[in-house]
Formats: C-alpha cells, structure tokens, sequence
C-alpha cells in the first residue's frame, strides 16, 4: 500500500491527527528513511492436513531466453506483456520446502549456498526465520542433483550443513551423476554438474539412502518419479487427511512461459522430450485432480494450482492462509 498525504486525510482520525502535529515533519523523516532496506528472510508456511509446509526462499536468479528450447521471441514477448512481465530475462526464484509432519523435520531440497553469486545462499537465514537450526533437520530430500539444489546442503568447508540429517537421494539419480563414462564425455560446463553432484551426496554418505520410484520415504511424503530434466528427476507428494500437495521440483522454471507453452524445455533438461513429456502429463493431472502443487522455481512461495487455457495452462497462485 502506497501511504500519501490524501491516504492519510480519508480517515478522519488520523486527520485529526496530522492537523495538529502537522504533516511536513513526518514527511521530511519518511525521506530520511534508508532508500534500501535488507529483505526479510523469505519464510511462509501453510497447512496440508496435520502436516505443516514451510516454503524457504534461498534467493533469485535471472534466466536468459538464450536457455530455453522451443523459445520464440515474439510468442515470449506477448506472453510476458499479458503476465505484466518484461520481456527479456525472466527473474526466477530458488526455493526449498521444509515438511513438518510433527514426527520428522524434512528439507526438499537445500538452495545453492554461494555458488550462484549474491543473490542466492539465503536458506540458513530463511530457516531461522522459520525458527529452526540446521541441526534440527531430520532428513534432506532431494528432488535432484544440480547445483541449486544441492550445494545448499554444503558448509563452507565442504562438510555436512546439516549434521543430523539422512540424506534421500533417487537411486536413478545418483547413479547417472556418478556414473564415470557420463562424466567423461561431458562437455566443461557439465562436468561442474557432475563433480558438484559427487561432492554434496560424499558429504552423507555415512547417512545416504537411495529410494526407488513411488518410496514413502517419510509418513505421508511419497516420491513421484518426473524425469527427463534430470534421468532420476523427482516430486513429493503430501498426503494428510483430505488435503494433498505435488512438490514437483522443476517441471516448469519459468511460470511465464511454461505454462501457456509447455513445449518450451530448458538447456538444463537432460533429455529435453522426455522433460516435456513429462511436463504435459504433470499439467494435464494436478489440473484434473485439482492437485495443490508447490515448485522450486514458481513465482515465491510457489504454491498453486493449475488451470486449463484453451489448449494450454496456467498457473494460479494458491491464496494465503491467513490463519494456521
């Protein structure tokens, strides 16, 4: 809400107000107020039966049109103007959820701690926030091995951040980042992909398991193969009561784009056709169920549903609960 002179004059009581203190000074302090304020941690939690979910925001990147597949400049254009985005780079969040179902504490997912620059690395201050210390964690989903998934499970040092956590990795997953033929016929850029997949599951392995597809790896959390933006891709499905969300990880990163045209992929996907075929079947289910989904790149805190358009889809951002 924008507070002005004339906001201030519509109630009659804080008119009286600055009638006799007299509106001048407190203008003069709000423009001594500091132009730039740090952000409060991203923290926001909801409800999904007994079972409480904490959306984390770690930080935001800018994803360049160059990254996409199937992009075309003037459908993306039309599409960001009637979302009231720029067009151009598309600014995406990174985001974990924290899964309290009163027994475990559970992280999907662990953001990128510094590795993609200043505007990311925020999850230790978010779980604060959130009241909790990485110490409190009971066991580190994740959804898969990139980097801004992963590293966030690193301290500086190279160690465990969270001590006391089992880490929960799909077995197809580590296998593919671990398999050495892959890794050597990776281009530069991949092989960092590789060499950093290694790096945050070698910090857990003493406390590494590998589920396999549709594992209830916690009561009421289930794992949801999605492949194809990496081979063992996969979403968490909560289920308490009658209430159910898909945290489904990175079946769309760019809510502008994506769902209006789910044939565009990333660079990122390892198979580009299968992460759209997989995309297209995600969509055309969580809208016929009328499934809450929550992703780590939709517009924070990321949870909403999806609804058909015409041919295509879009997202609808879930209203705040107000009350817990």
């Amino acid at each position: 809400m924008t507070i002005n002179r004339r906001t201030l004059m519509t109630c009659a009581g804080l008119a009286a107000v600055t009638a006799a203190a007299g509106a001048l000074p407190e203008a003069k302090a709000a423009a001594a107020t500091p132009q730039s304020i740090p952000p409060f941690p991203g923290a926001l939690r909801r409800k999904i039966g007994d079972i409480t979910v904490t959306a984390l925001l770690d930080g935001y990147l800018d994803v360049q049109d160059s990254l996409l597949v199937g992009f075309d400049a003037a459908d993306a254009r039309n599409l960001a103007e009637s979302a009231f985005q720029a067009p151009g780079p598309q600014r995406i969040p990174v985001t974990a959820y924290l899964v309290n179902s009163g027994g475990n504490l559970i992280l999907v997912d662990a953001g990128t701690a510094d590795t993609f620059g200043p505007t990311l690395g925020r999850l230790p201050e978010a779980l604060r926030a959130a009241g909790v210390e990485p110490s409190d964690i009971d066991m580190l989903a994740i959804t898969h091995l990139h980097p801004d998934h992963i590293n966030g499970a690193l301290a500086p040092d190279g160690s465990a951040l969270f001590p006391n956590a089992e880490l929960m990795v799909s077995e197809t997953d580590y296998r593919f980042w671990h398999h050495d033929s892959f890794l050597s016929q990776a281009d530069e850029h991949a092989r960092g992909f590789f060499l950093g997949a290694r790096k945050g599951v070698a910090a857990y392995r003493d406390r590494l398991n590998l589920f396999t597809d549709n594992t209830e790896i916690a009561p009421g959390l289930h794992a949801v193969a999605l492949p194809g933006h990496t081979p063992g891709h996969t979403g968490f499905r909560i289920e308490s009561g009658k209430d159910s969300l898909l945290i489904w990880g990175d079946v769309a990163h760019i809510a502008t784009y994506q769902f209006a045209r789910p044939d565009w992929g990333i660079s990122f996907d390892t198979d580009v056709d299968q992460a759209r075929a997989t995309r297209k079947k995600v969509l055309d289910q969580v809208a016929t169920d009328r499934l809450m989904i929550a992703g780590m790149h939709l517009p924070f805190p990321g949870f909403g549903h999806v609804a058909r358009q015409g041919s295509s889809y879009r997202f609808v951002p879930a209203e705040w609960p107000y009350t817990l």
